[in-house]
């Protein structure tokens, strides 16, 4: 399983206008698709899914852990939108629910961009928060 960074640079998603996102779901952008479809081609999975998972851990508690997997396990919540397939396990979805999964390609960086709202604090990074 490998690890996919988050982009250091935080930005709004919805900056073009506003995305509301049922709380048991997860909004994909365009350009987290097409970051996801890139880093999957990369891997050698070009038919993967992402894996987006919370752990203990990091300088605020939580982390966010992203990785290529090659589909969902039965427990699973799959969000498909723009084309590709975006999973979630029942106990980490508790606390990304709602969230925008969105992509920072601007030169020099290259990761997604999480926007949790039920964060209520995050590292500097960006990689970790609490709730």
């Amino acid at each position: 399983m490998s690890l996919i960074g988050i982009s250091r640079k935080k930005k709004d998603p919805a900056a073009a206008g506003p995305v509301h996102v049922e709380a048991d779901s997860v909004f994909i952008t365009e350009a987290a698709a097409d970051h996801l479809r890139k880093k999957a081609a990369e891997e050698a999975q070009p038919d993967g899914v992402l894996r987006i998972g919370v752990k203990g851990g990091g300088c605020s508690g939580l982390s966010y852990h992203f990785s290529i997997e090659a589909g969902p396990t039965e427990r699973d919540k799959v969000f498909a939108q723009h084309g590709v397939r975006v999973i979630v396990d029942p106990k980490s979805l508790t606390v990304l629910g709602g969230m925008i999964l969105d992509a920072d390609l601007a030169l020099g960086r290259s990761g997604f961009l999480v926007k949790n709202p039920h964060a209520k604090s995050s590292c500097s990074c960006g990689e970790s928060f609490s709730i």
